[in-house]
């Protein structure tokens, strides 16, 4: 079940949306990302662009 604000979000979207400027960068950030994601999938990302896990202390 959604929430009430949820509901208020949608509508304010419907009476204001973004702009297509706006749009088109949400959509080539997820483009990048996508594309992060595909060439490290693929092995094709360099190590010196990979980060080290650090392990948590307790």
């Amino acid at each position: 079940m959604m929430n009430i604000v949820w509901f208020m979000r949608m509508k304010r979207w419907v009476q204001n949306p973004p702009s297509a400027k706006r749009v088109k960068f949400v959509f080539a950030i997820i483009l990048a990302a996508a594309v992060i994601f595909g060439l490290e999938y693929m092995g094709w990302w360099p190590d010196w662009a990979t980060g080290e896990r650090i392990g948590r202390r307790f």
